[in-house]
């Protein structure tokens, strides 16, 4: 690695979760590493604490007796008791530096830290941990985030190493990058989870603040260098479910349908498994009521897929 040799320095990643025995994210059994920082802001979000790339407190205020234990031992002063309130408070535009000492003596475990560095050998250790469950399933490494390709160099240095010890790799991304970053990671990238959120290019920036042209000119870049990708679609009731949306989908990926590299379709459901993480950090849940697709539903989309000899299938998490 990078530090086996004199004069180098080894490169390190922003991390906030290592998830292991994961069955969704690529093939086999696999080990998600989520990389910090990203550059959209989807409403539904489900990993809200990957989107700043920096170290964050959250707190579960129902857990909290504000006892003020955290306050006495926070170095940068990011924690206090509300003078009006004594409840207390996070200041949300300072800096957390990751020391974890408000976690250490907190008594009811009411905080957390989102963010933490890691070098690529640290990664590593941890991901070879699981190597007999690799091998027996056809699993691997996957990285996502947060946005992974906010991190490209770490990114790329940990898929290296992967690929040396013989690990299967993949990457989700949103694909909102410049294609010099693309390319660097896919070096060492066996798969792609490439997400389609929305075809429209105005509404796409509607619903994640960025526009789509970048994205699909980077999807297009990996289907004709022959990158393995498989599209990921995560649907929402009323926001990209019309039979529209599935049109312009098939439309835009019909000509790399018999593409040996074109892996298939996944749809995700909506779900709201990391509504409870908006409160912990201090921010609003972006979509009001709730936008799940019934089972009929998902059928309705996945059989207006299966209508042009597409590989899909339904990925409920």
């Amino acid at each position: 690695m990078g530090n086996t040799r004199a004069g180098m320095i080894e490169r390190k990643a922003l991390i906030f979760n290592v998830q292991k025995y994961n069955m969704f994210d690529g093939p086999g059994v696999r080990t998600i590493v989520f990389f910090k920082g990203c550059p959209l802001r989807c409403k539904w979000c489900a990993n809200p604490e990957g989107l700043e790339r920096k170290v964050q407190v959250m707190l579960k205020r129902s857990l909290c007796t504000d006892c003020g234990a955290c306050v006495s031992v926070c170095p940068v002063g990011i924690l206090n008791l509300s003078k009006e309130t004594s409840k207390l408070e996070i200041t949300r535009d300072m800096d957390c530096i990751g020391c974890r000492k408000c976690i250490d003596v907190c008594p009811e475990s009411a905080l957390s830290i989102a963010g933490e560095t890691k070098t690529i050998s640290e990664l590593l250790g941890i991901i070879e941990e699981d190597r007999t469950f690799y091998e027996m399933s056809g699993g691997g490494i996957t990285l996502g985030g947060g946005e992974v390709l906010m991190q490209p160099e770490a990114a790329a240095n940990l898929l290296m190493a992967c690929k040396k010890e013989g690990i299967n790799t993949a990457i989700e991304t949103s694909g909102y990058a410049k294609l010099e970053a693309v390319l660097q990671v896919a070096e060492f990238t066996d798969l792609f989870l490439f997400d389609i959120k929305h075809m429209d290019s105005d509404r796409h920036f509607e619903l994640t603040g960025v526009r789509n042209e970048r994205i699909l000119n980077n999807l297009t870049e990996l289907l004709k260098r022959r990158y393995n990708v498989k599209i990921r679609m995560p649907l929402l009731k009323g926001i990209n479910d019309s039979q529209d949306e599935m049109d312009q989908v098939i439309q835009f990926l019909l000509s790399y349908r018999e593409y040996k590299n074109f892996k298939g379709i996944d749809l995700l459901p909506y779900h709201k498994f990391g509504v409870n993480k908006y409160n912990q950090l201090g921010k609003d849940y972006q979509i009001n009521g709730d936008p799940s697709l019934t089972d009929e539903e998902m059928l309705r989309i996945e059989y207006a897929f299966k209508k042009y000899d597409f590989p899909v299938k339904v990925v409920n998490h």
